[in-house]
């Protein structure tokens, strides 16, 4: 076995109790390349965000950092600039040659919610170790909205791999020739160069920066909330926008994204060198994301960027990110966006499934 594990390969772990869960991990968790996580019924403030460490648990690490604890049984809101660790209902035993990576799901990205997998032992974020065998542990800090959660919520997801997965350059090069990853040139160097969009085809609509003193969101109220309460508009004549220190934008790839049916992708920040940006959080692109026989042609990535210490001015065509494409152990018996509630297949710009279009 060698690359990132299929949905069918997920269920059968789950059927191996190798993927385990209390309650029971129920089959809409199945992704075509990765599992849904759910949040458990507790959330732990704590004074800063932390790594377990070499040798040590996060429940030892709680005792450390923990203020309080919060109840989500009946529903609580999560603070704007606060960090939580909530335990998740989740529990991994992985093959000694399985390893895994966790992120942000779609619409948490879209929101500025950081969310982070954190383990026991663990020295990184969202990356698990090989053979790991323990729970796991959501790390929440909202960053431009404060939220309302409750158990059973899917803030994150994680992907499983075996051995190396990660398509080289030339492999990269390959692909492209024989089935476009994008629908221009293709600008590959560790990874899928992809740019900003700041020249739309029609209007001068860019994208969305979120204002700073708004409502809560609960994140079960799907298409609930009128985005001007929430979202500035970004307009550009000139192709060209000023990113300001510590604002959050929603913007969108120049280019239409394809993940064959046999790969997968990871969004990866691009060089810090580029500038005083990041383009983060929600990194999973699953296979057939923009494939034209799963209803996604033209799909786009959307782009979360929030800007640091300086005041940048971010150009048309600017390359602000890359994915790193990981061929499939096998093809998932279920494409993205194929017959499954996929919100974003076949996407331009587009705020998260909480707003109204």
């Amino acid at each position: 076995m060698t690359g990132v594990l299929a949905s069918q390969q997920i269920s059968a772990l789950i059927a191996d109790g190798r993927l385990s869960a209390q309650p029971a991990i129920l089959p809409e968790q199945v992704q075509p390349a990765s599992l849904d996580l759910r949040l458990g019924t507790v959330a732990y403030r704590v004074r800063a965000s932390f790594l377990a460490g070499h040798g040590r648990t996060v429940a030892e690490r709680l005792e450390e950092f923990e203020m309080h604890r919060i109840d989500l049984s009946q529903g609580a809101v999560l603070e704007k600039g606060c960090v939580y660790v909530v335990p998740l209902m989740e529990h991994l035993d992985l093959p000694s040659d399985m390893q895994a990576v966790a992120n942000a799901k779609s619409s948490t990205g879209r929101l500025d919610l950081l969310t982070r997998a954190i383990t026991d032992g663990g020295t990184e974020f969202d990356r698990i170790a090989q053979g790991y065998s323990g729970p796991l542990y959501a790390e929440i800090c909202p960053r431009s909205f404060s939220v309302l959660v409750r158990p059973g919520m899917r803030l994150n997801q994680i992907r499983f791999r075996a051995g190396q997965a990660q398509l080289p350059d030339d492999a990269l090069r390959a692909l492209h020739a024989e089935t476009p990853l994008v629908d221009g040139e293709a600008v590959i160097s560790d990874g899928l160069g992809f740019s900003v969009d700041l020249r739309p085809e029609k209007g001068t609509l860019v994208g969305y920066r979120a204002k700073p003193h708004t409502g809560v969101i609960d994140l079960d109220n799907i298409a609930g909330y009128d985005a001007a309460e929430y979202w500035e508009e970004v307009h550009s004549g000139n192709g060209r926008i000023i990113l300001d220190p510590g604002a959050f934008y929603i913007l969108v790839s120049r280019e239409a994204v394809h993940i064959p049916p046999d790969y997968a992708a990871e969004m990866a920040p691009y060089l810090a060198m580029v500038g005083e940006f990041r383009v983060h959080y929600a990194g999973f692109f699953d296979p057939g994301f923009g494939h034209d026989a799963a209803g996604g042609k033209g799909s786009r990535g959307v782009l979360e960027v929030r800007c640091h210490e300086a005041p940048f001015v971010l150009e048309h065509g600017q390359v602000v990110g890359r994915l790193v494409y990981e061929h499939m152990d096998q093809a998932p018996q279920q494409l993205y966006g194929a017959g499954i509630k996929s919100n974003y297949q076949g996407q331009g710009l587009k705020l998260s499934k909480h707003f109204r279009a």
